[in-house]
């Protein structure tokens, strides 16, 4: 059952943010960024990041279930997805993220990943944003991923993340 609003004219936008938190394992996989519900997130008029997804799942932990770090997209067409990650300072070599598709594995064509980048450290907090277009469909969830080389979880501070569809031709 879709929870996605009507689509209209103009672009559709989904921008979380994340201002709690968030550890990330001692020089692990890539991991999800997870990003709040309802009240807690920037805006999600178009029904793209909803406790109730797409594919009929509940989230009901979202700062433990990966399943909320997802934007369902709520139409096809061409999205430019923004990111934002301000990393805790720490012992760090290389800092990666990443956007995917379908980060975990519920469509055929599961954990398709673009825009990855590995990053030196700067002096003191770790702060990046990037951006990046592709094509999007609506069966198909995207997400924001990062990990690190540190010898210790470091976390992730604050975190923004963010989905503008245009209608393609």
């Amino acid at each position: 059952m879709s929870t996605h609003a009507t689509a209209s004219s103009g672009v559709q936008v989904c921008s979380l943010k994340r201002d709690t938190p968030q550890s990330i394992p001692a020089n692990s996989p890539y991991t999800v960024i997870r990003f709040p519900f309802g009240a807690a997130e920037s805006t999600d008029r178009f029904a793209m990041h909803q406790v109730e997804q797409p594919d009929g799942y509940t989230v009901t932990s979202w700062d433990t279930d990966d399943r909320s770090g997802l934007i369902w997209p709520s139409t096809a067409g061409w999205g430019t997805l923004y990111a934002m990650i301000q990393w805790e300072a720490g012992g760090y070599d290389e800092l990666r993220d990443q956007f995917v598709r379908d980060p975990l594995g519920l469509t055929p064509s599961p954990n398709d990943t673009t825009a990855t980048e590995h990053r030196p450290p700067s002096p003191g907090m770790q702060c990046w944003t990037k951006q990046w277009g592709l094509f999007v469909d609506p069966a198909v969830p995207l997400a924001l991923r990062a990990t690190h080389d540190d010898t210790v979880a470091r976390k992730i501070v604050l975190a923004e993340f963010k989905l503008v569809i245009h209608e393609a031709a």
